[in-house]
């Protein structure tokens, strides 16, 4: 009996240590079970769109992530910005994939539809939201004033300011602002200060001039860059057409060689202020101003508009020409002449109409 009842122990003992073992197998089974249903449903996460509240009629989120931002604070912006998720789940998300240490600052746009793996690849590269402005040749500064207010999503920070206060904003004092800011299309951030554009534009143009000064020809009857690019600013308002641009400018480049006015209307027309019409009149060629060239020799003293990169080149490499005048032929193109004979019956054939 005795043998009997210590058998019946270790059977006993040996059953529950099996049921134990059993126990763990199927626990660390679930574990197993569990873990492999979080990864499967984690990777479903990542690339289903993410839930986001859009205002009304907002086409994208729009999220600004700030400059040193870590990525619980990143996270936490995104969910007050309006990604409608589980800020642990971002947070951990961001942890897992190795990169929360590699978010950039800016801002963003996220469409519906977006998943997280595309927000973690936006923030990870900084491809924030950006726009355009383009600034046209040939304009003045108050135009392009008014291009940089109407701009997308570009804070009009200089909008209340005088010129003299904006060019002192971006480190300009005393400099006159026509003609200082080079003529392209400028890409910003989003939500981007118009200082900025402003700053762009004007070291845009010190390098476009610089580089054109630096290729002029020899003997110039210009002291300096900023007398050539007064005169590319008066190439840019006479022609638009690439062939006579630089005949233009060796006309203007010959008065200036022997003192004869340059008796140019867009000089005058600049002059006449922000009341002149567009229309040229007696009056305005009679009335004498700094910017009259009919009245004064020599050329103006400050630029009337901003000049592209061929009439910067223009006004260093005039071509070499023996013209001294030239008149519009209406078709956009010029008639050059050597003499004023020559110039009159110019101006009775393309002006006048007359045979």
């Amino acid at each position: 009996m005795e043998g009997w009842g210590l058998n019946r122990l270790l059977s006993v003992v040996a059953a529950k240590r099996q049921t134990g073992a059993s126990l763990l197998v199927t626990l660390l089974a679930l574990l197993v079970a569990g873990v492999v249903a979080l990864a499967i449903w984690l990777a479903w996460w990542m690339h289903a769109p993410l839930a986001l509240r859009l205002q009304p009629g907002a086409p994208v989120l729009d999220v600004k992530v700030a400059a040193g931002s870590s990525a619980q604070r990143a996270v936490r912006d995104l969910v007050a910005a309006g990604v409608a998720e589980p800020t642990w789940l971002l947070q951990g998300a961001l942890r897992l994939s190795g990169q929360d240490g590699h978010i950039k600052a800016g801002s963003y746009e996220l469409p519906p539809g977006i998943t997280p793996l595309g927000l973690l690849d936006k923030l990870v590269r900084g491809d924030t939201a950006v726009r355009g402005v383009t600034l046209v040749e040939g304009w003045t500064f108050v135009q392009m004033r008014a291009a940089l207010q109407q701009a997308e999503h570009l804070v009009p920070d200089t909008q209340a300011l005088e010129p003299e206060k904006i060019m002192k904003t971006i480190g300009r004092s005393g400099q006159h602002p026509e003609g200082r800011f080079f003529p392209d299309t400028y890409v910003y951030p989003k939500g981007s200060s118009d200082v900025d554009v402003w700053r762009h534009a004007a070291q845009a143009m010190d390098r476009k001039l610089a580089e054109a000064w630096g290729q002029r020809a020899a003997n110039l009857p210009l002291k300096s860059p900023d007398e050539a690019l007064i005169l590319a600013s008066i190439i840019e308002k006479e022609t638009g057409l690439e062939a006579d641009r630089k005949l233009v400018s060796g006309v203007f480049i010959n008065r200036l060689r022997i003192g004869m006015r340059l008796q140019t209307d867009p000089t005058v027309a600049y002059g006449a202020g922000p009341d002149f019409d567009g229309r040229l009149r007696r009056k305005h060629l009679d009335t004498d101003t700094p910017y009259n060239t009919y009245t004064r020799a020599g050329l103006p003293p400050t630029p009337i508009a901003a000049p592209g990169w061929a009439s910067l080149l223009a006004a260093v490499q005039p071509a070499s020409t023996k013209a001294m005048y030239f008149v519009a032929r209406g078709d956009g193109s010029s008639q050059f002449s050597e003499n004023l004979s020559q110039h009159n019956q110019a101006v009775r054939r393309y002006i006048l109409k007359q045979p």
